[in-house]
């Protein structure tokens, strides 16, 4: 699957079939379902789970606790834009 073939499954009633857990988290957060995408990433105990924990509360404003999961992710915070930060962690994972 490529990012444009994600992207435009967010047209969709449910992520595609078959992705895992990191990319369901960052698709229901495309949709709008941030407590959902944040239950999935609480599930996720990898450094993936901890960049998607860090990027979800960088989107929710919260800074310090981002910042805490930027570390444990071994991720810097980043300097780009949430849209920007969010097709990047997709890209990595597809």
């Amino acid at each position: 699957m490529t990012l444009d073939e994600f992207k435009s499954s967010l047209t969709q009633d449910s992520p595609p079939t078959g992705i895992n857990l990191p990319l369901q988290a960052l698709w229901k957060d495309a949709k709008g379902d941030w407590d959902t995408a944040h239950r999935i990433a609480q599930t996720i105990s990898d450094a993936t789970g901890a960049w998607i924990h860090a990027y979800l509360h960088r989107r929710e404003g919260d800074l310090s606790n981002a910042a805490y999961w930027y570390s444990c992710a071994s991720k810097p915070r980043p300097n780009q834009s949430l849209q920007e930060e969010w097709e990047s962690i997709v890209q990595a994972l597809l």
